[in-house]
């Protein structure tokens, strides 16, 4: 019977091995913490502002996008490949963002479309969390900076400018 929990124990060990050394864990944690963070920054201002897709599952986008790319590069993927990825993880944000978009009743004008600027946000959540699993933290933290005033500082803009 020691035989036999040896084998399991030698199975789970190499199921969980997955992970070499210090520095692969400390840049796989660095990476999904950092789409974390600045997934929940985005999804806060949309939380704050009432919208449906708020910090966590800005979070969760960012921090899937990043896994996505994280273990094939982990595991030596080649280019082409971590292409393929992308294109899926762009692919299934767009599935998400398609079910934040609702199309009101007619009114006066037409149709009433709310949700475009959630699917967006989505949509740019994912591709901040894809360059942060790829190691590129500070485009990351550059592109939520700007998504912030896109989210923040546009609508005061388009206020000013509309106004008579």
């Amino acid at each position: 019977m020691d035989a036999w929990w040896q084998e399991v124990w030698q199975t789970l060990q190499s199921e969980f091995a997955d992970i070499g050394d210090a520095r692969q864990m400390t840049q796989i944690t660095v990476r999904l913490l950092i789409a974390a963070i600045l997934g929940g920054i985005l999804g806060f201002e949309r939380e704050q502002k009432g919208k449906a897709a708020g910090v966590r599952t800005h979070m969760l986008v960012a921090m899937g996008a990043a896994l996505f790319v994280l273990v094939p590069q982990i595991g030596g993927s080649q280019a082409d490949a971590m292409s393929r990825v992308i294109q899926g993880v762009i692919a299934g944000i767009g599935f998400l963002g398609a079910g934040t978009i609702l199309k009101g009743k007619e009114e006066e004008a037409g149709q009433h479309v709310k949700g475009l600027t959630t699917a967006a946000g989505l949509w740019m959540t994912a591709a901040i969390g894809v360059a942060a699993g790829l190691g590129k933290e500070s485009t990351a933290v550059l592109s939520t900076v700007l998504a912030l005033a896109v989210f923040s500082v546009m609508p005061r803009i388009v206020k000013l400018l509309d106004k008579p």
